[in-house]
C-alpha cells in the first residue's frame, strides 16, 4: 500500500506529516496505517519509518479547515514503539511547528506578506495554536538559521503560540479544584500539582523523589518507574481515565521540578542559577525526555502562575510573564502575553523546523477497517 507523507523536524522532533485526504482514500484506518508504517510492534521500528524514540515515533494528520478563525486542523499521533497502540490523547508542540511548515509550503494559507501566520486546531484536544512563519517576498524557505535548545541543526523560525490553553482538555486549570493534591506512589504518599494548560501535567517537586531536578538523563531515569506509577494515578484523578480503561503512557505529562541549582546540559554545556527560573525535568512516554515538549512547557508556565502549586512555590516569579526552563537541553525560554478578557494567556515559545523530506511510503497493511 502506498502512502505519501512529509518528514519535517520540528523542534526536538521529527514528525511524518499526512494529508487527511490521502489516509482516508487508503480504505484501512489510521491506527492500522500507521503501526504498519512505523513497525510499531518492534521496539527498534526496524522494518518501518519510526525512529524507535518518543521524539521520533510521532505523526500528524491534516486537512484544511472549515471552521471560522481556523485555518488547518490536525490530529497528533505518538506511535507506539514495542507497542502496538497509537496514543490519540494529546497534543505535541513540535508537531505543530512542523504542522506550520508544512501548511504554509503546501498551500493550505496564502502567503501574503513578509510574514505568515497558520491558525491551527488540533482535534486532539481541541486547543488552537498559531504557528507564524517569515516568508520574505511571500517566499517560503525550506531551511533556516534558527537553533533551538537539544539539537544543533538550524531551521526555519517559527513563533509557535497557545491560545487559552488552560483548561483544553479537562475544561479547569486546576482540574481537581486545588492546587496540590496527594497521590499514593510506590513509596507511599506525595504531593502533586495537577494542571491542564497546552497538555493535562502532573508535576511533583525533585526532592520528593531524592532528585534536585538538574539531573542528566540517565540518573533522572531511576525516577521513571516511580512517575509512570503515578501517572496512572494522576489521569484517574484528573478524569482523564477509568480504572478499568487502557494504561495511557502519553496523558498526562508528568515530571518534576526544583528550583534553580547549576547543572550541566546533556552536550556538557554549563548552566547557571541565574540563567534560568525553574528546573524541570520531564519524562516522555516510558524513558526521560532529552529537553521538554512544548505542551509541557505550556502547563509549566501556567503552573508557575498559579499560587499554591509546587511549580510556582519553587520558581523564580518574573514580572513580564517570562518563565526559563532549565532542561536537560539547555534553557528554553517560554513566554505568557495577556488575551482577550475571559481567556486565559496565551503563552509564545521560538522554534525552528525543516523539511527533511517528501516521500512515498509503501505500507505492508493488507487488510484494515474502514476510517
Amino acid at each position: 500500500m502506498r502512502l505519501q507523507g512529509e518528514m519535517i523536524r520540528g523542534g526536538t522532533s521529527k514528525c511524518w506529516i499526512f494529508d487527511h485526504h490521502d489516509v482516508v482514500a487508503t480504505g484501512v484506518d489510521a491506527d492500522t496505517l500507521l503501526l504498519a508504517a512505523y513497525n510499531a510492534a518492534d521496539p527498534r521500528q526496524i522494518d518501518g519509518v519510526g525512529g524507535a524514540s518518543s521524539t521520533t515515533s510521532k505523526a500528524a494528520i491534516v486537512r484544511t479547515s472549515t471552521k471560522p478563525g481556523i485555518d488547518v486542523e490536525y490530529a497528533f499521533a505518538q506511535v507506539g514503539i514495542g507497542d502496538e497502540r497509537v496514543e490519540w490523547a494529546s497534543n505535541c508542540g513540535n508537531c505543530a511547528t512542523a504542522v506550520a511548515l508544512y501548511a504554509v509550503h503546501n498551500g493550505l494559507v496564502p502567503i501574503t506578506s513578509d510574514s505568515t501566520t497558520v491558525r491551527m486546531l488540533n482535534v486532539n484536544t481541541k486547543a488552537r495554536l498559531t504557528g507564524t512563519i517569515p516568508t520574505p517576498g511571500r517566499t517560503a524557505f525550506d531551511e533556516g538559521t534558527a537553533a533551538v535548545p537539544g539539537t544543533a541543526a538550524l531551521g526555519v523560525p517559527v513563533l509557535l503560540g497557545f491560545e487559552d490553553p488552560a483548561g483544553s482538555t479537562t475544561g479547569r486549570t486546576l482540574p481537581t479544584g486545588h492546587a496540590v493534591d496527594t497521590l499514593t506512589g510506590p513509596a507511599g504518599k506525595i504531593e502533586v500539582s495537577l494542571v491542564d494548560a497546552g497538555a493535562p501535567a502532573a508535576l511533583f517537586e525533585a526532592k520528593a523523589f531524592g532528585l534536585q531536578g538538574t539531573e542528566s538523563l540517565a540518573e533522572f531515569a531511576a525516577a521513571v518507574p516511580a512517575l509512570t506509577v503515578l501517572r496512572r494515578q494522576a489521569a484517574l484523578a484528573m478524569g482523564l481515565a477509568k480504572e478499568n480503561d487502557p494504561v495511557s503512557h502519553a496523558v498526562p505529562k508528568v515530571g518534576v521540578v526544583a528550583r534553580p541549582a547549576a547543572y550541566r546540559t546533556t552536550d556538557g554545556t554549563p548552566v547557571g542559577p541565574d540563567e534560568y527560573d525553574l528546573a524541570v525535568r520531564m519524562v516522555s512516554m516510558h524513558a526521560p525526555h532529552p529537553a521538554i515538549g512544548l505542551t509541557s512547557a505550556v502547563a509549566l508556565v501556567t503552573a508557575a502562575a498559579t499560587p499554591g502549586t509546587l511549580a510556582h512555590r519553587v520558581a523564580r516569579q518574573t514580572a513580564d510573564g517570562t518563565l526559563r526552563l532549565g532542561t536537560p537541553a539547555g534553557v528554553i525560554t517560554a513566554r505568557a502575553v495577556p488575551a482577550a478578557e475571559g481567556a486565559s494567556p496565551t503563552v509564545l515559545l521560538h522554534r525552528a523546523a525543516r523539511r527533511i523530506a517528501r516521500a512515498e511510503l509503501l505500507v505492508p497493511v493488507l487488510e484494515g477497517r474502514p476510517v
